[in-house]
């Protein structure tokens, strides 16, 4: 948006989702410090919503957005409901449309909702080559495809806005000691999501290691997850709602490691050649570095990365990028050839 912004477009944002709920931070107040751009914001949920409840919300006050404002371009991110949203208003109105981070695999309902906003879109903005490949094996054409890496590794690269001290300060952290634990539901394993929560979490209490909890996002499965959080020590465990993108890099650049299930632990980790542990299914079939561990219910590989791996560094994985993706993002945008395009989509098999 930065890029876009400064590269001489009007940039708007949609902000909804969790970014519109109390419980999850209220990080709405993120997208509004952005100058230079205009905010609609939409609450498309109550607490306990289904997910096929939320994309029909969404749904409705995107399109009713995009016939006001008629916008040259609308750009979404991932595999979240909210996004497959974006993506069926665009295709359904040819509004024109790009998908960051298409063509990568994960695990869960997700990946199925990140190759229909594929299908949907008419620009993929991707973060690996074998991701471009995945992308033109569903049928996009190959000059729609453009590899910019993920855009989240720009910030990571840089140095962070704030110091580590006033990081901890601002989100009252006491431990100079620290791993970091996120663990989201995974949607097909709702009834299971509590058991395996406590689980993993009883491990890392009997680590004995310090940690700073960011809680799971909103989909079904995460009060289970908010339950067995509502018990850990609070001596060894700081929990939070979320934190600024900033703050959140500095506090991971340093540390020790990352266990859970985010796409954190897979993509900028490895990128800060932090140590990662992946729990469970929700990053399934993700590309991996060295600095991975994978495991499931499985006591002991959990203890040993706890142990053996803590505080440990590596050298920086750069499939997900190299940090420059938001100056490939706008060189694209500035051609004229971009905005000309076929709004009708076609099946390509000439890759």
């Amino acid at each position: 948006m930065v890029a876009a912004r400064d590269g001489g477009f009007l940039v708007s944002i949609f902000v909804t989702g969790m970014h519109m709920l109390e419980q999850y931070g209220m990080t709405k107040i993120e997208v509004h410090r952005l100058r230079g751009t205009t905010v609609h914001e939409f609450l498309n949920q109550r607490p306990g919503d289904p997910l096929d409840t939320i994309l029909s919300k969404t749904i409705v006050g995107l399109s009713d957005y995009c016939i006001e404002h008629r916008p040259d371009l609308v750009v979404f991110h991932g595999d979240r409901v909210e996004a497959l949203a974006c993506a069926l208003v665009c295709a359904t109105n040819y509004i024109r449309s790009a998908h960051i981070e298409g063509g990568e695999l994960s695990g869960t309902i997700d990946e199925a909702f990140r190759h229909c906003n594929t299908k949907l879109a008419h620009h993929h903005f991707v973060s690996s080559q074998e991701a471009a490949q995945r992308v033109m094996a569903l049928g996009e054409p190959k000059d729609s495809v453009h590899v910019i890496g993920s855009p989240e590794l720009d910030l990571h690269s840089l140095t962070s806005e704030v110091t580590l001290s006033e990081v901890k300060n601002h989100y009252k952290i006491p431990f100079d000691d620290y791993g970091i634990c996120i663990l989201h539901p995974v949607t097909s394993e709702v009834e299971t999501m509590g058991e395996k929560a406590k689980f993993f979490f009883d491990r890392c209490v009997a680590s004995g290691r310090n940690f700073v909890v960011i809680a799971p996002n909103n989909d079904p499965g995460s009060d289970a997850i908010r339950a067995v959080i509502d018990d850990l020590p609070l001596e060894r465990f700081r929990t939070l709602p979320s934190m600024r993108f900033s703050h959140f890099s500095e506090l991971m650049k340093n540390a020790a490691c990352i266990a859970g299930n985010s796409s954190a632990g897979v993509r900028e980790a490895p990128f800060l050649g932090i140590p990662s542990l992946d729990f469970g299914t929700r990053q399934m079939n993700r590309a991996r570095s060295n600095s991975v561990v994978c495991v499931d219910v499985d006591s002991a590989t959990i203890d040993n990365f706890l142990r053996e791996q803590w505080g440990r560094r590596y050298g920086r994985d750069a499939a997900f990028g190299d940090g420059r993706a938001a100056s490939r993002f706008a060189s694209v945008i500035k051609q004229d050839e971009f905005w000309v395009s076929n709004l009708q989509k076609e099946f390509h098999e000439d890759h």
